[in-house]
C-alpha cells in the first residue's frame, strides 16, 4: 500500500486498469473531496450533488475498465471533465435556469489572490464578511459563469484547462468569466456591499 501513496494519480489510474483495485482506493481516497466540493458548488444541493458525485465515480470505472482513460492528461482534470458532463446532464432535465443581469465591470481577481491580514480582529471579521458575501453572490450566476469562477478562483485552474474540462473554447471561458465579473458587480452595487479587504 505504501508503494501506492508514492504514485501519481495517474500512475494508480494505469495501475487499476490492470486490475489492482487498491490502487482505485487510494485514487478514490485523493481526489473524493475536491470533486464533491466542485459538484456542490456547482448544483448548490447535498442530494442531487451525492447523485452526481456517484454517477461520475461509476462512469470513470466503467471508462477506466473499458480502457478509455490515457495517461497523457491530468486524471483529476478527466474526473471533473466527467463531473462536468454529468452536472450538464442534470441542468438539461432542470425546467428552469436562474439568470442575472448584466452590469458594470467588476475584477475579483485582487480579492481572491490576497491573503487576509492579520492586523485585527476586526479586520479579520470584516474580511470574513466580505469573503462570505463574495461566495453568496455567486451563487446567484448562471450555471456556465459559477463554474468558470469555481475552476479558477478556486482550484487555480488555467483557461485552457477550464476550456478542455467544460468542452468550449478559451475565448468562451474566458467570457463567461466577464459575464461572471460583471454581474458580481451589478450584485454588489445593488446590495450595496463593499468589497474591499481590510
Amino acid at each position: 500500500m505504501n508503494r501506492l501513496s508514492q504514485m501519481t494519480d495517474e500512475e494508480l489510474a494505469m495501475e487499476y486498469v490492470e486490475g489492482n483495485n487498491r490502487a482505485f482506493d487510494e485514487l478514490l481516497s485523493r481526489t473524493q473531496t475536491g470533486l464533491f466540493s466542485y459538484i456542490i458548488f456547482i448544483v448548490h444541493n447535498q442530494e442531487v450533488a451525492n447523485d452526481i458525485f456517484q454517477e461520475t465515480f461509476l462512469k470513470a470505472i466503467t471508462n477506466l475498465q473499458m480502457r478509455r482513460y490515457s495517461p497523457t492528461g491530468k486524471f483529476n482534470a478527466w474526473l471533473i471533465r466527467i463531473a462536468h458532463n454529468a452536472i450538464m446532464d442534470w441542468y438539461r432535465r432542470q425546467k428552469s435556469k436562474q439568470i442575472v443581469d448584466l452590469g458594470s465591470d467588476f475584477d475579483i481577481a485582487s480579492m481572491s489572490d490576497r491573503e487576509l491580514m492579520e492586523t485585527s480582529r476586526e479586520d479579520l471579521l470584516a474580511n470574513a464578511q466580505v469573503l462570505s458575501d463574495v461566495k453568496a453572490m455567486i451563487d446567484f450566476l448562471p450555471e456556465p459563469q459559477r463554474e468558470v469562477v469555481m475552476m479558477r478562483y478556486y482550484r487555480n485552474m488555467s483557461f485552457k484547462e477550464i476550456a478542455k474540462v467544460t468542452g468550449v473554447s478559451i475565448n468562451t471561458s474566458l467570457g463567461r468569466m466577464r459575464y461572471a465579473l460583471i454581474n458580481l458587480r451589478r450584485l454588489a452595487k445593488e446590495n450595496n456591499m463593499q468589497l474591499e479587504l481590510a
